[in-house]
């Protein structure tokens, strides 16, 4: 894989200024896939970075638990529903990224005899009671690993060792795809299992394919300074596309296409930075078919769920026209030029005749100011649900890393726990309702502007 890894090399972890790839930020992306104790369906993160790939992972993993699975609780599962679990997750990832058919799809594995629990890390007391290393075979896919899976890797396990002993296995049908993904399972859950599977993802892909949807290709999916994975790598996993931004469809600046998600994803994402209005998140993600949302701070990715699947039903008229209205708004002013307003409407296959299009723009712009507002255009076409104002409630959950003084504990005693709750979301904002004004809920509140939580724990949950 000598050329190969060059390539898949800048494309995930870039070209640092001195060429070399921190080893504090590599050993942090060198966990596998760990169950909690504690929490016997969530996944462990021991430091900071790789909850771009755990996060995404969780998500589909809860998706798969709470809809497709029959365990009695969802919050527990033997070690044998781990396994299952786990490994459909992780093939129905793959098989999303899969960019044709004809491609099939690529597991990165070990090379023969190369994996971590089979190198050099013996003490002179180990080697003398032991047979070297070299000589010791690879236990077979299908059976645990010496090892307990491990959240950190070997110290002696670098950047360059990792890269040398990869082996790349190419599969063509799904059915074998799901074999090979189970009788992996000791791989994922061990040493660098979240890098392995996210070079899979690549490869799968294909590199020239993520690059091809990447905005910026000098950006790669690790920062190389800070280790939190982009924005493209959570896109990927999440969609299956490496795009760079989070809006719906495609849109043009300044005579550049910028690639946005063009189809609802399984699973949806939020972010604190909407609230910030450093971007919009589009309803393709907003709305996903599942009520599972990936929620994005400054420096973490939590997953926040419900049961309830009346909050992901199909998409409603008005909320259609407000995604096609959003889509002729690239900067999300909240109007459109009068101009336009012919062309939002024959998206939305409504009457577009001209002499019909200037009675409308009469009625929104009365005084003549060129320009057509969200809310009197929705209210024109859609009354009914604009101004229906009904109150639901439902219960919420949030997967919540135990902090102290605000910052998150990434080390082995820390413990990932769900956090429970209610939550209210009302169609208008009633001002005797005020519960907490958290950055948890800040970002919901760029999908339900009018929520308000309440958690079962002394304190709200951290996002950060």
């Amino acid at each position: 894989m000598s050329e190969v890894n060059k390539e898949v090399v800048d494309l995930v972890w870039g070209k640092p200024s001195n060429g070399v790839v921190s080893a504090s930020i590599f050993r942090r992306w060198t966990q596998g896939f760990v169950f909690s104790e504690h929490e016997p369906t969530a996944l462990e993160q021991f430091e900071g970075g790789p909850c771009a790939v755990i996060a995404p992972v969780q998500a589909f993993l809860l998706k798969n638990i709470l809809f497709n699975s029959e365990c009695p609780s969802w919050r527990q599962m033997s070690e044998e529903e781990q396994k299952t679990a786990l490994c459909s997750t992780l093939t129905e990832i793959l098989e999303s990224a899969r960019s044709s058919p004809s491609t099939g799809y690529c597991l990165v594995t070990w090379a023969k005899g190369q994996s971590p629990h089979a190198s050099s890390t013996h003490t002179n007391t180990q080697e003398q009671t032991q047979p070297n290393s070299q000589d010791v075979p690879e236990p077979e896919s299908s059976q645990p690993a010496q090892e307990q899976p491990s959240g950190l890797a070997v110290e002696e396990f670098g950047f360059e060792r990792f890269h040398s002993v990869l082996h790349k296995r190419s599969i063509m049908s799904v059915a074998d795809l799901r074999e090979e993904v189970l009788s992996l399972y000791h791989t994922w859950r061990g040493c660098c299992g979240v890098l392995l599977f996210l070079y899979s993802v690549i490869f799968t892909k294909g590199i020239e394919n993520i690059r091809n949807e990447i905005q910026d290709t000098l950006e790669p999916l690790i920062d190389p300074v800070h280790g939190h994975g982009s924005q493209s790598l959570v896109n990927l996993l999440v969609t299956g596309h490496a795009v760079s931004n989070v809006w719906d469809g495609d849109r043009e600046c300044s005579g550049m296409k910028l690639h946005g998600i063009h189809k609802q994803a399984m699973v949806g994402f939020l972010t604190l930075m909407e609230s910030l209005r450093y971007c919009k998140v589009g309803a393709f993600l907003k709305s996903p078919k599942y009520p599972i949302w990936i929620l994005g701070s400054e420096t973490h990715l939590s997953v926040f769920f419900t049961k309830e699947m009346s909050l992901v039903g199909p998409e409603s008229p008005s909320e259609q026209a407000r995604r096609v209205f959003q889509s002729f708004d690239p900067e999300d002013n909240g109007f459109i030029p009068e101009s336009l307003l012919e062309d939002v409407m024959k998206a939305l296959d409504l009457v577009s005749e001209p002499e019909y299009v200037n009675l409308v723009k009469t009625k929104l712009d009365p005084e003549s100011l060129g320009v057509i507002l969200l809310g009197p255009f929705l209210l024109e076409f859609f009354p009914d649900q604009v101004s229906c104002g009904k109150c639901r409630s439902f219960c919420i959950c949030l997967t919540y890393k135990l902090c102290i003084n605000n910052h998150i504990l990434y080390t082995p005693l820390a413990q990932v726990e769900y956090v429970e709750g209610t939550a209210v979301v009302l169609g208008f904002e009633d001002p005797m309702v005020r519960t907490d004004d958290t950055p948890v809920k800040r970002c919901l509140q760029t999908k339900w502007p009018y929520i308000e939580l309440l958690w079962t724990t002394d304190r709200s949950p951290s996002l950060n």
